[in-house]
């Protein structure tokens, strides 16, 4: 039996409404007591100055492995999720091959299992190898640990299908998760189509491809009753419909990532392919509406949309450059920058989307500090001074478009079933 006494941080835990100076107990890999000012402990953690709060999810993450292992492996993605904060992610199904069975699910999980990071939660396939034609063994996916259901930037085109996965979903309790985005109006496509793409010469992905699947998907989980999550929207017209959508009880939820809130399509002016993603970055009426979705609750979750890639993969033409950027090791400073610091959100509204709320979409006993739960926690040093350097990034990818920035922020300790992973002054790796 091992303890651990977290003293005298600011406790964060949305799940419960605390926010105030207090202790947390842990035993061996559960959470004992918040407030155990009489606690003695194995090991002392001094929290003095730090936010704790539950581990953070990342909800949205490509590893690559199998099949792209030069872009990352699913050992290097823990570690440079360690590095962000997070003690769980949700790993998309994007592999080669693609994870529409049983024994490929259960690849993912013994992986992590032997890189001894963080949690890992594998997203099976909605349709077979990601062709949009035929529903995947679901039942053997959700027996083998799949949590939820994606066919990643592949949207689920057609209708008959989506329906078919929205209805056979719901007898597991299971979302599914779709890129919304109409294929045949962004085919080519390179950037958000507008003032800027039209002064480039660039093929445009109009807002209206994400609205219009927005409202089919919505329509579709409303006649199935099926429970659906849209990964990364991007503009108002989305945040619109899903607003109305929850007025009506549809079963939707929704995430954002802090790219689409730190940057504009002004940006692609550089030419700079680490500023490529998929959907891309709008203008700034967009990200207006994306901070009052975040603000009112449209908006469930923040996540990276991690896309690791190869130097030599990014480093071209920018249309010839896949879409994409890593996210993990940014998340945090990111939404420090664009959240906090402008008053858009608390720290209490902040760190429940990226903990109870990914959670209880996925429907993992994750998330929450309370007696009982499962001991993950990040500490939080949010006056930490730092410049994003991509050199020194744990993932093996350095595709950002936030190199050099100036940040406030970090994750400074990172718990996982009660045992550190990670310290920000000891590199990635650390067990």
């Amino acid at each position: 039996m091992s303890t651990t006494l977290i003293r005298g941080g600011r406790i964060v835990d949305p799940s419960q409404d605390i926010d105030r100076v207090a202790n947390l107990f842990l035993r061996d890999d559960k959470v004992v007591a918040i407030d155990d000012a009489t606690a003695v402990a194995d090991h002392l953690v001094d929290a003095s100055g730090l936010v704790v709060c539950p581990g953070l999810i990342d909800m949205h993450v490509s590893l690559r492995e199998p099949g792209d292992e030069k872009d990352e492996t699913i050992s290097s993605g823990t570690a440079a999720a360690l590095a962000g904060g997070m003690t769980s992610v949700v790993c998309m199904p994007d592999t080669s091959p693609v994870v529409d069975n049983r024994a490929a699910v259960e690849f993912v999980q013994l992986q992590s299992d032997r890189a001894g990071h963080c949690h890992v939660f594998p997203l099976g396939a909605v349709t077979k190898n990601h062709a949009g034609k035929e529903l995947a063994e679901i039942g053997q996916l959700v027996e083998g640990g799949a949590v939820a259901f994606t066919d990643a930037k592949n949207p689920v085109a057609d209708a008959e299908i989506m329906r078919r996965a929205l209805e056979y979903t719901r007898m597991f309790n299971c979302p599914i998760f779709n890129h919304p985005q109409v294929p045949e109006l962004v085919a080519d496509g390179v950037m958000h189509e507008g003032q800027y793409s039209t002064f480039l010469g660039l093929r445009g992905m109009p807002a209206a491809a994400e609205d219009i699947m927005v409202g089919r998907d919505i329509a579709l989980a409303e006649m199935a009753d099926g429970r659906l999550h849209l990964m990364t929207i991007s503009t108002a017209g989305s945040v619109d419909q899903i607003r109305r959508a929850k007025a009506r009880n549809v079963r939707v939820t929704a995430e954002v990532t802090p790219q689409h809130l730190a940057l504009t399509d002004a940006e692609l002016q550089t030419f700079d392919s680490n500023c490529k993603v998929d959907p891309p970055l709008r203008s700034q009426q967009h990200i207006d509406a994306l901070v009052e979705g975040l603000k009112d609750g449209t908006i469930d979750v923040i996540c990276s949309d991690h896309q690791p890639y190869a130097v030599e993969k990014k480093d071209r033409e920018l249309d010839q450059a896949p879409f994409g950027i890593v996210g993990m090791e940014t998340l945090l400073p990111i939404c420090i920058k664009t959240l906090i610091e402008p008053g858009h959100l608390s720290w209490s509204e902040l760190i429940a989307k990226l903990t109870i709320s990914p959670a209880s979409i996925l429907g993992i006993q994750k998330g929450t500090l309370r007696p009982g739960a499962d001991a993950d926690v990040t500490l939080i040093d949010p006056k930490a001074q730092w410049t994003i350097d991509a050199g020194k990034f744990c993932s093996k990818s350095r595709n950002t478009p936030f190199a050099g920035w100036e940040v406030c922020g970090r994750a400074h300790t990172v718990i996982v079933s009660g045992h550190v992973r990670y310290r920000s002054n000891g590199g990635c790796h650390q067990k």
